[in-house]
């Protein structure tokens, strides 16, 4: 039996075993799991007329289906929280923008994209060096967004130490009083009740009362 017949015999009597070849292809090419990639894009802020917010967010939105820039615009905001106020003694809860006059954009910066938003209507400007936007950082925009997704509004504070204001609910209803100092991370606020001749300090929660 010469060599060739060995090696076909051994192939036979050991099928499960790999051949020279298919090891060295083995070790050569492995399967590497793919990094994500990074495309580059990020988020900007818009400088437009108080007031006119959504109006250009829609201009904006307008111009990137109709130019065909959705591959390098991918969203338009107004930022804006929901927040709780007390107007003629009844709570109202209206929504607010955070940052007035401005919307952000995430994009990918070229020049296209940038013409493209710069040249909507109501836009002013990027915020920038010049024609050259300036990113947020990535926890700017984390924070944001976790303010725009809070499910607790925000309370309206209408009123400051030393103004006088009256007291809408509770036991003191109708008390009027001067305000003492707020404590904004509990939401309360010390006031100055007159109880028969005294100056009585009450702590209220900020939507029990409204400035005078």
């Amino acid at each position: 039996m010469n060599f060739k017949d060995q090696k076909e015999q051994k192939d036979i009597l050991e099928p499960g075993l790999a051949t020279s070849e298919e090891v060295h292809a083995e070790v050569v090419n492995p399967i590497e799991k793919a990094e994500p990639v990074d495309d580059g894009r990020a988020w900007y802020v818009v400088n437009c007329y108080s007031g006119n917010e959504e109006k250009v967010q829609h201009n904006i939105e307008q111009r990137i289906e109709s130019m065909g820039m959705a591959e390098y615009i991918f969203d338009v905001i107004v930022p804006t929280e929901e927040e709780v106020e007390v107007k003629d003694g009844e709570r109202k809860a209206v929504e607010r923008r955070v940052f007035p006059g401005y919307i952000l954009v995430n994009m990918l910066q070229t020049e296209e994209s940038w013409y493209v938003v710069r040249s909507t209507p109501g836009v002013i400007g990027f915020v920038g060096m010049g024609d050259d936007p300036t990113p947020l950082q990535p926890e700017e925009v984390a924070r944001i967004l976790k303010r725009m997704e809070s499910e607790a509004p925000r309370i309206k504070v209408t009123f400051r130490p030393g103004q006088r204001v009256r007291i809408v609910e509770g036991p003191f209803k109708d008390f009027h009083g001067t305000v003492a100092d707020l404590d904004m991370d509990r939401a309360i606020v010390r006031i100055m009740v007159n109880f028969f001749g005294r100056e009585t300090p009450v702590e209220l929660d900020f939507l029990q009362v409204e400035k005078m």
